[in-house]
């Protein structure tokens, strides 16, 4: 078996090194990063599905946390919003706040008084008006401060490396709210549940100008790792450039996506190390315990709800270090890029291909799929052109199967995950029981 896991991982560096050989080696480091950040992320929705049992269908709303911190942590304010109506956005946070205390406060206090309920609403719509009554001139105020290029309040200007894990503490409080609402629900319900309210969080990131300037995206955040053009006028660069016969403008695109994957692998290898310990003790036992039958680990007196918000809290802190790192490599916030297909569904097929509460397994997921998510096009152009070699060249349907090409990466998915599910259902890697 051992030999089998390494295997597949040598095949999985042989097909990046057949890429950078074919292709570029500037696209294989850029598919091994990406590699790399959705590894992490299959290693997050593992935590949750591969100890807990937890079907989460809202990974894209944790990746978006994570993306939000990366834009709050790394962007320089603006000092023209900030004055136009910075003090508004920040009286309409504490007294937020200060609703959200009056309403648990409410609801404790009146326990078993009929009209618990009314006086709970009352002070949700009290607190309600107050907060709109500060946020909404102020936010149209600072959405009026030079559209064009800034229009938000941006960040707090420190280095973008802080952010990821950040991201993760911001993931980390929304999951805790989300599973605080709907890990009392059944595991269809759980699912509808967790997927609305990501969806409800890349709305607020699309249409909340004021924070990240919505649609029109914050670009240009800065980089952990040196700039091409930076290291084109460094002498010691050039040195190093001549000593490997190597051409700078190539060299430096191939060394900066090389800084990245250092910093990458060395925080996906710090995850997967504390998620192997994790899973190997006795919090971990305890946790398969439960997933695999509730009622006889309620019955040795645990706390199922407890335990799997403690979880789900978790894996959606790994979530959102990965998303902020995917926001770091692109070096801008998009929010329109979210969708369910590329955070939510490709996840769960890395998890369920890699094999489900094993961590290599997610890891090696995480590889395999996206690395033929990127290929598929190519290979499909390839494929296509191969078949119709013989036809004439103004055949229109060598035309239209040329043209379909770019649409052979979800028939590819599809694919990989028959053959995973007829041929290893448990995954390539499984669960060691």
């Amino acid at each position: 078996m051992f030999n089998r896991n390494v295997l597949y991982f040598a095949i999985m560096l042989g097909l990046i090194v057949l890429v950078g050989q074919t292709q570029s080696w500037n696209v294989a480091l850029t598919i091994t990063n990406l590699c790399i950040i959705s590894a992490v992320m299959a290693l997050g929705v593992n935590i949750q599905w591969g100890y807990a049992g937890l079907f989460n269908v809202g990974i894209m709303g944790f990746a978006a946390m994570g993306g939000l911190a990366a834009m709050i942590i790394s962007v320089s304010p603006v000092q023209e919003a900030w004055s136009a109506g910075g003090v508004g956005v920040l009286v309409s946070l504490v007294l937020a706040a200060i609703t959200i205390v009056a309403a648990v406060f409410t609801y404790r206090a009146l326990e078993g008084k009929s009209f618990r309920l009314l006086a709970l609403f009352i002070v949700v719509l009290a607190g309600s008006w107050a907060v709109r009554a500060f946020l909404d001139p102020a936010t149209a105020a600072i959405e009026k401060v030079n559209p064009a290029s800034t229009g938000y309040l941006g960040g707090l200007g420190l280095p973008i490396i802080l952010a990821w894990p950040v991201g993760g503490i911001f993931a980390g409080a929304a999951a805790w709210v989300v599973g605080k609402i709907t890990l009392g629900l059944r595991a269809d319900y759980l699912a509808i549940a967790t997927l609305g309210i990501s969806e409800i969080i890349v709305a607020v990131l699309k249409h909340e100008d004021w924070l990240t300037r919505g649609v029109k995206n914050v670009t240009g955040l800065p980089r952990p790792v040196p700039y091409e053009v930076d290291l084109q006028q460094t002498q010691w660069f050039l040195d190093l450039c001549a000593q490997l016969g190597a051409n700078p403008v190539t060299f430096s695109s191939i060394f900066v996506k090389l800084c990245y994957m250092v910093l990458f692998a060395s925080v996906l290898l710090i995850i997967l190390w504390f998620s192997e310990k994790a899973l190997r003790s006795p919090w971990g036992r305890m946790m398969r315990a439960i997933r695999d039958n509730e009622v006889s680990a309620s019955a040795m007196g645990k706390n199922i709800k407890s335990r799997h918000l403690q979880v789900f809290v978790l894996g959606s802190i790994v979530v959102g270090i990965a998303g902020a790192m995917l926001t770091t490599l692109d070096g801008q916030l998009t929010p329109s890029t979210y969708q369910p297909l590329r955070f939510t569904f490709l996840i769960w097929v890395m998890v369920i291909v890699g094999g489900s509460g094993n961590n290599w397994g997610a890891v090696l997921g995480g590889f395999v799929i996206w690395f033929f998510w990127i290929e598929a096009e190519p290979l499909g152009l390839w494929l296509m052109e191969l078949i119709t070699s013989g036809m004439a060249e103004d055949s229109a349907l060598r035309a239209h199967l040329i043209e379909s090409a770019a649409h052979m990466r979800l028939m590819t998915m599809g694919i990989i995950l028959l053959l995973a599910l007829r041929f290893s259902p448990r995954g390539l890697i499984p669960e060691r029981n």
